[in-house]
């Protein structure tokens, strides 16, 4: 079941972070890069963050999988995935890109930014139709790669 997850309840912002630093290492280790900002965040940053995020809860209540988005009006910017390592190819990330597809259809642009070395986040992505638009250096040899999905496109 996906849902929204409210960072008002305690509970939740730790499943979140415990969340983060399961999936987020392998990331990091898939793109060469440990200091990537989820493994930075702490119980206040995400509380703070002001992203609203969306869980795909077990039947006992336990987060396998989190979206965070920054809807705009003209734009939602996927600003994390994360997946528990236990649960990976399950279709539980795609459910949850799914999901923001569907809240926020009326919004004509989303983004999202990945490792380009990610090669099971850029394939998911793609999957869905985003494409390519730029590609940055974050920090000596690490490039993150931006992807667009224009909602015509998805509707389409």
């Amino acid at each position: 079941m996906i849902t929204m997850l409210t960072l008002d309840d305690g509970g939740m912002v730790q499943q979140i972070w415990s969340l983060q630093h399961m999936a987020y290492p392998i990331e990091a280790k898939l793109i060469g890069f440990s200091e990537i900002p989820p493994l930075m965040d702490t119980f206040d940053t995400i509380r703070s963050s002001g992203e609203t995020f969306y869980g795909y809860m077990d039947e006992e209540g336990e987060l396998l999988g989190a979206i965070a988005v920054e809807p705009g009006a003209d734009q939602v910017t996927i600003s994390r995935m994360m997946v528990h390592p236990g649960h990976f190819r399950k279709g539980i990330a795609a459910a949850l890109i799914q999901h923001v597809l569907d809240t926020y259809k009326e919004t004509p642009l989303f983004v999202v930014a990945t490792g380009t070395r990610n090669s099971p986040a850029v394939a998911l992505y793609e999957k869905f139709g985003f494409v390519r638009d730029h590609a940055f250096e974050v920090a000596p040899g690490v490039e993150l790669t931006e992807f667009h999905l224009k909602s015509d496109r998805y509707r389409g």
